[in-house]
Order: C-alpha cells, then structure tokens, then sequence
C-alpha cells in the first residue's frame, strides 16, 4: 500500500509540474539576470545580489513615442522589452510590448511558443483573433476600440490589423514570459535558412511549386525591434 501511495505522489507531483505556467517561479526575492555569463542554464543566471541595483529593474524605453511603420511592408513595428532589455524580468515570467499600426497595418499571423498574450487598444481601432489547434481550427476575432482588451492563449497564432485606412492605431501588449518568443508564420514556413523545399511547401499547401517558389523569393520581414 505505501508503495502505491508513493507512485501516486510522483505521478501527481509530474502532472502538476506540466500544468505550472511555462516560466518557473521565482525561488528568491528577484534573479537579475547575468547576460554575458558563460554559463548556460534555463534562463540566465543570476546577477550577484550585492551588486544589483535600481537600474537593472529600469529601462527608458521611451514607450510613449511612436515608432516609424511606414518602413515595414506590414505597415506595424513592435518594442519588445524583454530579458535581454531589462535584466530584472529575468525568472519573473512576465514582458510587455508596444505595438504601431500604420493605417492598414498589421502584426501579421504568427505564435509566442512560451507565453500568453494580453492586449489593450491605446488608440485607434484593432481587428483581431486567434485560431485554436487541429482538428477544429475554430477563429476567435472582434473588432477591439480604445481601452477594449484581448487575451490570447498560449501557442496559438494570432493577428491584429487596423482595418482604418487613415488612422494609425497603438496598443500595448503584456505577455506571461521574460522571453515569450515569437514565430512569424509567413517567415518561419517561406523564409526559413536554409529554405524548406517546395515540394514539400508545394504539397502542404496545394499549390504549384512556382508559387512556392514565389513566395520563397520575396524578403520576410521582421517586424520586431
């Protein structure tokens, strides 16, 4: 009986370490992350506590400035401040980002492996939406407004586009990683190094290999600074 009661706890104690949030909790006061640190862990190592100070929580991010969009064939650019921006994040599972949206911009259909989102409209107007996984595929998407919030779920792809075509629009996004990740889809599948071979895309997609070809030709972007 003592045996079964003790693979029990081992099998609750792993279900339940799949189930924490994708960032481990914090074991101390703060970990203010070591960037250039030869050693290679999880994360980044820790900053000796004796030497941190008050600036490695800060970072003038001049967020309240808008970034220039009419430079990405997306028409959006977006701020990411991350770990590797601001060292004290480090093993506190959380980074934010500000968004621009050109008129008729987007932040085109892409995933965070490690992090949900949650977005607030600052100005403007926002169609958003996710898709959830096989085999359903089902969209979720609204027409967000100033102040109006949107969450999506970890790993799942998404999209924001600003359906005015003479207003640019502005939103802030917090997502539940120091270093939530992001795969654009359209880079990721067209514009990988090396590239994916068409007969492959070809088949995935349904389309003839010139096409393929096409698109492997064009410059992907990368609309994250």
């Amino acid at each position: 009986m003592a045996a079964s009661y003790i693979l029990l706890a081992a099998f609750l104690a792993i279900v339940t370490s799949q189930a924490i949030a994708s960032d481990p909790s914090p074991l101390q006061d703060f970990c203010v992350a070591d960037i250039h640190s030869p050693v290679k862990v999880n994360g980044f190592v820790c900053k000796d506590p004796m030497a941190v100070t008050a600036d490695d929580f800060f970072k003038a991010a001049n967020l309240d400035k808008p970034l220039d969009t009419m430079k990405s064939k997306v028409g959006s650019n977006v701020t990411l401040i991350n770990v590797m921006k601001l060292p004290g994040l480090n093993t506190l599972g959380i980074s934010l980002a500000r968004i621009d949206y050109a008129p008729l911009g987007e932040n085109p259909p892409h995933t965070h492996p490690r992090a949900t989102e949650i977005l607030t409209v600052l100005e403007g107007t926002l169609y958003v939406g996710f898709v959830t996984s096989n085999p359903d595929n089902k969209l979720f998407a609204k027409v967000l407004n100033k102040g109006d919030v949107f969450v999506f779920p970890q790993g799942l792809i998404h999209f924001q586009f600003n359906p005015i075509y003479d207003k640019p629009a502005v939103a802030i996004a917090a997502l539940s990683s120091q270093n939530p990740g992001a795969i654009t889809i359209a880079n990721a599948v067209f514009g990988s190094k090396p590239p994916i071979s068409d007969d492959v895309l070809a088949k995935a997609f349904q389309v003839q290999k010139g096409t393929i070809d096409w698109l492997q030709a064009q410059f992907w972007e990368n609309n994250h600074n």
